[in-house]
């Protein structure tokens, strides 16, 4: 008890996070439709293009590793065995195949042989895919933008931090 009356009881940080999520990812699967694209979609051309594989900006790594991966050609050139595409989702083989198969449907993966394994088949993304990752990706930026617009620059710095200190704690 507080000398005004009951003690303020504190807030479910769990449920302020989850509820934050929600909405804005509810925004989010908004923004994809004109794309035509699934939130599942879009973090396979994510991670087909470099942005899920642990480097960069939309990894756990540093911008530099991304840098390097790109400089040597993997990932993008190269491609993905559909197994590694599969465990940076974090999703079943099976799963992955199917996402993967929606966007050779709409041309925005390209399956090629290994050269190093015949029988394996390697993911890259298409022309089309790299330009309508980026697209969505700069669309995605805008709408956070807008989303956290309602914190000062100082409160969004701060969110910041503190996000990246959670996903570092979970490595």
């Amino acid at each position: 008890m507080t000398a005004g009356g009951p003690a303020a009881e504190t807030p479910d940080l769990g449920d302020l996070m989850h509820a934050a999520f929600r909405r804005l990812r509810h925004r989010w699967s908004h923004q994809l439709a004109p794309f035509d694209l699934t939130p599942y979609q879009f973090r396979a051309l994510q991670a087909v293009g470099g942005g899920a594989h642990g480097h960069g900006p939309d990894g756990h790594g540093t911008c530099a590793e991304h840098r390097r991966c790109q400089e040597a050609g993997r990932h993008i050139e190269e491609g993905l065995r559909l197994k590694d595409i599969a465990d940076r989702l974090r999703i079943a083989p099976r799963s992955a195949t199917e996402v993967i198969d929606q966007l050779e449907a709409k041309g925005l993966v390209e399956r090629r042989p290994d050269p190093a394994d015949r029988r394996a088949t390697r993911i890259s993304l298409s022309g089309a895919g790299v330009q309508l990752r980026e697209d969505v990706r700069e669309a995605r930026r805008r709408e956070a933008g807008d989303y956290f617009s309602v914190l000062s620059q100082p409160d969004q710095a701060e969110l910041a931090r503190l996000l990246t200190e959670l996903a570092r704690a979970q490595e």
